[in-house]
């Protein structure tokens, strides 16, 4: 009889043990819910972004719109400079400058974090003059505000000999 109370004794605590286990995960999985993918949403948001940036460039000057739409803690890499590096030395660095309004760009390509607080756009740019027509391809790192607009806190490009069409 003490072999059967022995064996029951240890099939009731596994029995609880899994009573207790199977309870703990319910509830961990009861709260725990799944993450809203909002990377399409994101990009969508970053894409109509990057072309009003354009437009108010277009409009008011390069430099203005890229200081509308500058986060605070922004990195702009420059052609044989160091690197422009926060808001404020942006600011320093256009200031008494008006900016030109004969550079256009559009993305073709924009893509967004899963949890919709960062991504990215690359596209063409065209500068063009009476006399002048220059071509070349950009990159622009965005960043959900607390508002819910964005900013960019990354953005360079290079020049190319001709227009890029993105396949």
């Amino acid at each position: 009889m003490e072999g059967a109370n022995i064996l029951y004794e240890t099939l009731y605590e596994k029995t609880n043990l899994m009573k207790n286990f199977l309870i703990a995960f319910l509830l961990f999985t009861a709260c725990t819910q799944p993450i809203k993918d909002l990377s399409e949403q994101s990009a969508k948001e970053i894409h109509d972004a990057d072309l009003a940036m354009n437009d108010m460039a277009l409009k008011e000057g390069f430099n203005k719109a890229l200081l509308a739409y500058a986060d605070d803690n922004l990195f702009k890499p420059e052609n044989d400079r160091m690197p422009i590096v926060g808001k404020k030395a942006l600011e320093e660095h256009y200031a008494g400058k008006e900016g030109t309004k004969e550079l256009s760009w559009a993305p073709f390509a924009a893509v967004a974090s899963a949890s919709g607080d960062l991504g990215y756009t690359m596209g063409n740019w065209k500068y063009a003059t009476a006399d002048t027509t220059m071509f070349g391809l950009y990159y622009t790192i965005w960043k959900k505000q607390a508002d819910g607009s964005w900013k960019w806190t990354v953005d360079g490009g290079n020049n190319m000999p001709s227009a890029y069409q993105a396949k």
